[in-house]
């Protein structure tokens, strides 16, 4: 029988495979979807979410969380934390391996590609503009927002047998496209720290800086829109 644990690992390594992919896909010189856009990223981010919801509960995760933002609101929420560490070291080596992946696919264009900030994008958030107060900010609000109206979502709609990974899809999707831009915001800390470490480690050509500076403010502010998500949760008996 299949494992919770492998279910987080399995939906989260899906989530960034195809979401780290869309980017690189997106701003790698010599691919061929070169140029896509925002709303390629942000289509691509919607269906990753879709993907690796559906992965993580076929691979044994009934909670399929893929994200320790949102394993940090529900243990809030419900005062159960016993899924935190299990769950969240799940995430975090999906995310891992999943941007392993990423790189194995786009092998040769990393070289092709001559601005490392570029390359950095395919793993991790950076902002737009350094300002700690206000990038702390626009990780928040976004995580925030996932988190709460997920729950809501799912807890308060008359959803359709399988359609609630849907209209999560469809919420990945708007955030990213109002929220996203200031930082690139993960929405998910492991997306974030799993892929930069990978960042970090693999033999990127001409990589440059994983920018560790800026991933304690990804780092605390996704986890505290989860955070702030499970108390407003718990606060008003969702």
């Amino acid at each position: 029988m299949l494992s919770p644990m492998f279910g987080e690992f399995m939906g989260t390594m899906v989530l960034v495979l195809l979401g780290n992919g869309v980017i690189a896909d997106v701003v790698l010189s010599r691919s061929k979807a070169e140029g896509g856009g925002w709303i390629s990223v942000s289509t691509g981010w919607a269906i990753a979410a879709m993907a690796g919801i559906f992965t993580a509960l076929a691979c044994g995760s009934s909670d399929a969380h893929i994200n320790p933002a949102v394993t940090l609101g529900v243990a809030i929420a419900s005062g159960n934390f016993s899924k935190l560490v299990p769950y969240i070291s799940a995430q975090m080596l999906g995310a891992f391996v999943g941007s392993v992946l990423v790189w194995l696919h786009f092998l040769p264009h990393w070289a092709a590609t001559p601005n490392p900030i570029l390359k950095l994008s395919c793993f991790c958030s950076h902002p737009s503009i350094p300002n700690k107060v206000t990038n702390l900010v626009s990780e928040i609000i976004p995580t925030t927002l996932l988190v709460f109206v997920a729950v809501c979502i799912l807890t308060r709609a008359n959803l359709p047998a399988g359609f609630g990974p849907v209209l999560i899809a469809a919420l990945v999707w708007g955030l990213i496209l109002a929220l996203a831009g200031p930082t690139g915001t993960s929405m998910n800390p492991a997306r974030d720290l799993g892929s930069r470490i990978a960042h970090a480690v693999l033999p990127i050509a001409g990589k440059g800086s994983s920018d560790w500076g800026y991933a304690p403010i990804s780092l605390i502010g996704t986890l505290a829109g989860g955070a702030l998500a499970g108390f407003a949760i718990r606060l008003l008996h969702i």
